[in-house]
């Protein structure tokens, strides 16, 4: 089947309940041994076929028993409700992996979720700052979370790393910092002072472009 031309580019977010420093970025087990968590992005600019998705929101949430390549996950979509219903079903067309070539971010979701549930339709507010390592996502009565600088624990002073993954599905260079999240959607969890990856990427049916 050919893959449909789609192209999403913009903030992307990915809080865990892991410890800093996403061990799935580094082929490791997860801190707890399970993962729950979100991905978020603010689309800058995006569309899929003909259907522009400038400006739309979307989130994640999951929860994972153990390392996500061993699959039996959980997640639940949460879309802007501004979106259109056009609109709608192009992210939901994105975020299924269906136009997604094999090995790429949402192929492998696909791959790894075993209950998909229910979608949210709701507002979003949305702040980034990459440099700065802040971010702050409110999905009224569903989601919430905040993204601060890493501490220096002797100091106090703001500490800076960043990853870079030259091969990466999901993004190529991302900031760390720590994140609290509050999940009240099908997917219930709560952390605090965990981990926070704060990129700009560009997705495609082909994956991650430069």
């Amino acid at each position: 089947m050919a893959l449909a031309d789609w192209r999403l580019e913009g903030e992307w977010l990915k809080n865990c309940s892991c410890a800093f420093g996403c061990p799935c970025d580094f082929n490791a087990r997860p801190t707890q041994g399970y993962c729950e968590g979100l991905v978020a992005m603010r689309i800058t600019k995006g569309h899929f076929n003909n259907v522009s998705l400038d400006g739309l929101c979307f989130a994640v949430t999951v929860h994972f028993p153990g390392p996500l390549h061993e699959g039996d996950g959980d997640a639940q979509p949460i879309l802007d409700e501004r979106a259109s219903p056009e609109q709608r079903n192009a992210l939901a067309s994105i975020l299924s992996g269906e136009h997604s070539a094999e090995g790429t971010l949402f192929h492998i979701v696909s791959i790894v979720v075993a209950r998909m549930h229910e979608p949210i339709f709701a507002p979003f507010e949305f702040d980034f700052d990459m440099a700065g390592r802040t971010a702050r996502m409110v999905v009224p009565g569903i989601l919430e979370t905040e993204v601060e600088p890493i501490k220096n624990p002797v100091t106090g002073a703001p500490h800076r790393a960043q990853v870079v993954m030259p091969e990466g599905f999901e993004h190529i260079m991302a900031e760390i910092a720590s994140s609290n999240i509050r999940s009240m959607g099908a997917i219930k969890f709560q952390t605090t002072g965990a981990h926070s990856s704060l990129a700009h990427v560009v997705q495609t049916p082909q994956g991650v472009a430069a």
